[in-house]
């Protein structure tokens, strides 16, 4: 195939416009600051074109939203199973490969078809059915008054390391029961993952992590997702356990990170958000509508591999070669036709078909919580830097700010607040009653790395073998709501103050 020339500065190129032996690499800083611009050359090559996810691992990029939906709701035809991955089986994708920890076969309802598929989905889709809304923004509400708190004084903060990156950690640890101090081995276990910066030492620190979140709630199970999942009538094993837990911290950590992040950055940037509803501007849903649909946080993945050579709209795909879907650029597919995307849902940021997210209302619930409630206690918050020179993550993932700094006028915080119920306050450990009462010591003001752990987060799942059927569900109860009121911290005189559509949604009405 002919490579297409580059356009003027294009970022997947060097300096002679030649490309890569195995396409554009998409796991530089160039990538990361300007993607747009590698996703407009990309789509010279029709519906799919060749890229390079880290050094040396070859995949091809869906960039059309057609094509994306046919990969996506054709399990027949593109498989999840990395099982087939034939650089991996022939040896040319090295062991310490970044992309391991993303891609390597796992058995868990991400990377599975068919029954096996249905097994593990039914026990995921079971227990996050389980969690009941209300007590799910109680615990948005109160973690993220937990971390205003930590910076309101000072004028000025970083809503990456201290608000956003933490924030969906502590969220998790109540919903989980995972104890408060497996904060920072989870911070940086997922960043590394997503990174692809040491990541096969981030994978260790996650997995043995999970195993002891594991072992901990198979010897006191509490009203928590881990312990539903244990207890669902798929009888999940400890291995299973640990990579469904591993894809639901995964998904629900960096990726609620990256909405959260990219929805206060359009906020702050963009006319179109700021002023007055009455005005004609837009509220915090429609924000996020717009970040969905233009940034989604995982712009290029749901990873697939053809069962067969296949032809997709005109471009050749070889059995067994990764198909990765650019949720971005199908979404922002020239052919598509819609202009208008404020209440649009029909972006792909969610994926689709059969292994579509099923947490997408809780974390949009935790993302639109979180922005509302930063804008609600600092009303006067502005970017410290123009939009444009915001650093991002390199990854071929991710969509990902590397900070977010921030400015406004200090706020006085009171010296102790937003206590925790005083039933949480005598909680066994471990439970998801105790994590937000350990919070307050527990919270780490900006993440740092984890000390590795000696397991090496190796699988021996190997077998292609059809599952039985599965068993009928049992039904169990949900929690009680734990959300309690808090006072405002600031004077409301701000222009974000007038962004509460959603206020009557998020009281489950």
């Amino acid at each position: 195939m002919t490579h297409p020339a580059p356009p003027p500065g294009c970022p997947a190129h060097a300096g002679d416009g030649t490309p890569p032996a195995y396409g554009f690499p998409l796991y530089d800083k160039e990538f990361a600051t300007d993607p747009n611009a590698v996703y407009e050359h990309l789509r010279q090559y029709g519906a799919a074109a060749p890229v390079e996810l880290y050094p040396g691992v070859r995949a091809t990029l869906v960039t059309s939203y057609a094509a994306a939906l046919d990969v996506l709701r054709t399990p027949e035809t593109f498989s999840k199973d990395a099982r087939r991955w034939r650089d991996l089986n022939n040896g040319a994708i090295a062991p310490d490969s970044p992309a391991l920890p993303m891609m390597a076969p796992r058995p868990n309802a991400l990377l599975t078809d068919g029954a096996e598929h249905a097994r593990l989905r039914s026990a995921i889709n079971d227990s996050l059915d389980q969690v009941d809304p209300v007590a799910l923004r109680g615990y948005v509400e109160r973690s993220a008054d937990l971390l205003i708190d930590r910076f309101a004084g000072l004028g000025e903060a970083d809503l990456v390391a201290d608000y956003a990156r933490t924030l969906p950690l502590l969220v998790f640890n109540e919903l989980f029961g995972s104890p408060a101090e497996f904060g920072n081995r989870l911070v940086a276990g997922m960043s590394g993952i997503f990174d692809g910066v040491d990541a096969e030492r981030a994978n260790q620190e996650l997995t043995a992590c999970m195993l002891e979140l594991v072992a901990l709630k198979r010897t006191r199970p509490g009203a928590d997702i881990t312990s539903w999942l244990m207890a669902h009538p798929a009888r999940l094993t400890d291995e299973e356990m640990l990579h469904q837990l591993v894809l639901l911290m995964g998904a629900g950590t960096e990726p609620q990170l990256n909405l959260i992040t990219n929805a206060l950055r359009l906020l702050l940037s963009d006319d179109r958000f700021a002023g007055s509803l009455a005005g004609g501007t837009l509220p915090v849903d429609d924000a996020l509508d717009e970040v969905l649909w233009t940034d989604p946080p995982m712009a290029n993945y749901a990873v697939h591999f053809p069962v067969r050579d296949v032809e997709l709209a005109g471009v050749r795909l070889p059995e067994g070669d990764p198909v990765v879907i650019s949720f971005s650029a199908a979404n922002t597919d020239p052919a598509l036709t819609a202009e208008h995307r404020t209440g649009n849902r029909a972006h792909l940021a969610w994926s689709a078909g059969p292994h579509a997210c099923p947490a997408q209302s809780p974390a949009r619930l935790i993302a639109t919580v979180a922005v509302e409630k930063l804008l609600d206690r600092l009303p006067d918050l502005e970017l410290s830097v123009p939009a444009e020179e915001l650093p991002w993550r390199p990854g071929p993932f991710h969509r990902a700010l590397a900070a977010l700094p921030v400015r406004f006028p200090p706020v006085a915080v009171a010296a102790e607040t937003a206590p925790a119920p005083a039933d949480t306050r005598t909680a066994a450990p471990g439970t998801a009653a105790s994590g937000i009462a350990a919070q307050h010591s527990a919270v780490p003001h900006s993440a740092a790395p984890g000390r590795p752990a000696e397991n090496t987060g190796e699988t021996t799942w190997q077998p292609l073998q059809p599952l039985p059927p599965l068993p009928a569900p049992t039904p169990s109860t949900r929690p009680a709501a734990t959300s309690t009121g808090r006072p405002n911290s600031s004077t409301g005189t701000g222009r974000w103050r007038r962004l509460s559509s959603l206020a009557a949604w998020l009281r489950g009405r």
